[in-house]
């Protein structure tokens, strides 16, 4: 179950704020909650998951312990499960934009969105970088992004009536051209009714996506719900400031004009450093460098683990980042309980972490 926060006006007061929900994020959200210290995790993705769950979610994993293979979607959901005990607050969709070290030794953080934190310590699991959506290269079209033209299902508004283009051939092209047809039981969004067309346009008659989903869009196809266009956008047409249609190279080398209302892209995502690299952190090659007894940044406080940092022997392994969150639990402790003695204990045979587990999950799913 993922806790999403109620409406607050004020900062939220914190032990931790955990900046990425990959596979390694969730995972220190399990080794604080050992601790009982208490984590909100943020990630510029919809969902939990990070690489795992938006780039491979159905390739196969092979070297976690005790799992000979599962799928990045598996490991995420399991990771979920783990983490359930905890109680930890998921804020998705937005990024980390400000950190600010305040004299009683807290940090202030603030998001995309405009939440705001106060918190002992933070952890940075943000992989390769927050995911961006890859951008349509199209000299103008830039001016009618927010309006007619969305890198999000999500941020779209209203479809109900309107000619709608959906450019790309991944799993989220094709999801948003089936969600918005009320062809699937899941919806990506929550608009009041059909559009009056849907072009799904990709460079080429073969998709990068599950074979549900295709076998799905082929037989909209075929029942003439929708239409399929193998080509590339290369330009528009636009009428008193109106986006009013797409210019499309087909293979031929021919243009064709697809009229529409309103363009959705789904190139794909690129990891990107974004803030991070303004908030005075030492850097080697775009990664953060750590003590590795620690995993604490050159900013007390603030750790990193994954793929985000950088050590002698540093090995990009979803399994080291494990043993990095235990490390970076074990250091933070002391910031958050200064006046407590912090005792490595097994969850095989401690009672309190036995009774620390087993009530939270009674807790949990009242």
């Amino acid at each position: 179950m993922i806790h999403t926060p109620a409406a607050r006006q004020g900062p939220i007061e914190t032990d931790a704020v955990i900046v990425g929900a990959g596979p390694v994020g969730l995972f220190q959200v399990f080794q604080l909650g050992l601790l009982e210290i208490n984590a909100h995790v943020i990630d510029s993705l919809p969902h939990p998951g990070g690489q795992c769950a938006e780039l491979y979610p159905d390739k196969p994993i092979y070297d976690i312990p005790a799992l000979p293979l599962c799928t990045g979607r598996e490991l995420t959901d399991r990771l979920l499960k783990q983490i359930e005990p905890f109680g930890a607050t998921f804020h998705l969709g937005q990024e980390v934009t400000e950190v600010r070290k305040l004299e009683d030794g807290r940090f202030h953080v603030m998001t995309s969105s405009g939440l705001r934190f106060l918190t002992r310590t933070i952890f940075i699991a943000a992989g390769v970088g927050a995911f961006q959506p890859k951008q349509l290269r199209i000299e103008g079209l830039d001016k009618f992004l927010g309006r007619q033209f969305f890198y999000s299902a999500d941020s779209a508004g209203d479809v109900t009536g309107k000619h709608i283009v959906i450019y790309g051939g991944g799993d989220a092209a094709l999801e948003c051209a089936i969600n918005l047809l009320g062809a699937s039981n899941t919806t990506v969004d929550a608009h009041a009714g059909k559009p009056a067309s849907v072009v799904l346009i990709h460079r080429r008659d073969v998709f990068q996506a599950e074979p549900a989903l295709v076998a799905t869009l082929k037989a909209l196809c075929d029942a003439r719900a929708m239409q399929f266009t193998v080509g590339q956008i290369t330009g528009y047409e636009e009428s008193g400031g109106i986006l009013t249609g797409v210019e499309v190279t087909v293979p031929d080398g021919t243009l064709r004009r697809v009229p529409l209302d309103m363009l959705l892209v789904f190139l794909g995502l690129s990891p990107k450093l974004g803030p991070i690299a303004d908030w005075g952190l030492a850097l080697e090659r775009k990664q953060l460098t750590v003590d590795t007894e620690t995993f604490s940044t050159s900013m007390p406080g603030i750790f990193a683990v994954g793929d985000i940092n950088t050590y002698p022997g540093k090995k990009k392994l979803i399994l080291c980042g494990f043993h990095e969150c235990v490390l970076a639990a074990f250091g933070a402790a002391p910031l958050v309980f200064p006046d407590k003695k912090i005792q490595l204990q097994y969850t095989t045979t401690s009672p309190r972490l036995h009774k620390l587990l087993l009530e939270s999950v009674h807790l949990h799913n009242q």
